[in-house]
């Protein structure tokens, strides 16, 4: 059987290496790889369609899965999770707790960023600031003009504006038009100087800590889909990706745990991964929907509550069916 040809899109992780060079094979499927910011895949993935496998945003998937409008159907692969504590800045001359922000502007560059979605419901489940009680001001970061990728139908007690044309939320923290900034990045030019602007919270890996050990959630942030014609074509298609991707990963922390010479150009890579395994475990980054349900069905709640799902959607309707279970030997 000839193998499929097929486009795949994601990030050049650490955890995607092994496919990247070719050690690790998609069963089945003859690949070609792009690697590209998150922002262009999830882009050109859901204005266009335009690749086979694709890394996706999980807010993203979410609005249109819920309304039978996904071009792909997910697999339980999460090439992105992140404790978004470190997303949110604020004026630190205005807002000295979490609860401060109540009645304030918050800057956003897509108001059903996956990152954002995981930011409102700390702020919400935590310290009680609902999205409602913020005016959020969407405006690119770095660049202005930066269109929401998807249409949304809020609830109507959320007060969405634009920034005003030719401006950016970075620009607007800076200058103080806002009082808080969420983004997956942080804020750009004069306002990333700026003695004033700083993350909301003083400490944040101690806060994110006491947040996975109360709740057990580590936030994902991106899943892999597979068009859906090739899944129905194929049915054991997805079951490949996700093998593919869980064998990639393992061979990154096989080369993590390698401290002979570090993989990783960054001090202290020993002691910060002795301290995740301490907190959450020694798979403490898993794929698959057992291992990650508490997480799963976490951010449907907040993602339906927030207004960007068309219903609240159950964990067995997220995923491919065949991707659900796997084989032990």
């Amino acid at each position: 059987m000839a193998k499929l040809q097929l486009s795949v899109a994601m990030g050049d992780y650490d955890r995607t290496r092994a496919l990247l060079d070719g050690s690790v094979q998609i069963d089945g499927v003859d690949p070609v790889y792009m690697t590209a910011s998150p922002e262009e895949i999830f882009f050109r993935a859901f204005r266009n369609v335009e690749f086979d496998i694709s890394e996706m945003s999980f807010s993203s998937y979410l609005v249109k899965h819920s309304k039978g409008e996904s071009p792909y159907i997910a697999v339980p692969v999460f090439l992105s999770r992140a404790f978004r504590h470190t997303s949110i800045y604020v004026r630190k001359d205005r807002i000295k707790r979490p609860e401060d922000l109540k009645g304030c502007r918050i800057g956003v560059p897509e108001y059903q960023l996956t990152a954002i979605v995981w930011a409102r419901s700390i702020l919400q489940d935590d310290y009680g600031v609902r999205p409602e009680d913020v005016t959020w001001v969407r405006g690119g970061i770095d660049e202005p003009g930066r269109p929401e990728k998807i249409k949304l139908q809020l609830p109507a007690d959320v007060r969405l504006e634009s920034a005003p044309e030719g401006d950016t939320i970075s620009a607007m923290l800076d200058r103080g038009d806002i009082d808080g900034f969420i983004a997956p990045r942080p804020p750009g030019g004069a306002a990333a100087k700026n003695p004033n602007v700083g993350w909301l919270f003083d400490d944040p890996t101690a806060v994110a800590k006491d947040y996975y050990k109360r709740t057990g959630v580590f936030p994902i942030m991106h899943v892999v889909g597979v068009r859906k014609e090739l899944a129905a074509q194929h049915p054991w298609l997805p079951g490949a990706v996700l093998k593919a991707f869980e064998q990639s990963k393992a061979a990154a922390l096989e080369k993590l745990s390698d401290t002979s010479a570090t993989k990783v150009t960054l001090p202290f890579v020993e002691e910060q991964l002795k301290a995740a395994r301490e907190t959450m475990g020694s798979d403490f980054w898993s794929y698959g929907v057992a291992a990650n349900r508490k997480t799963l069905e976490t951010f449907v709640r907040h993602h339906h509550s927030q207004g960007l799902s068309a219903r609240l959607m159950n964990v067995e309707e997220l995923f491919h069916p065949a991707t659900y279970e796997s084989f032990k030997i």
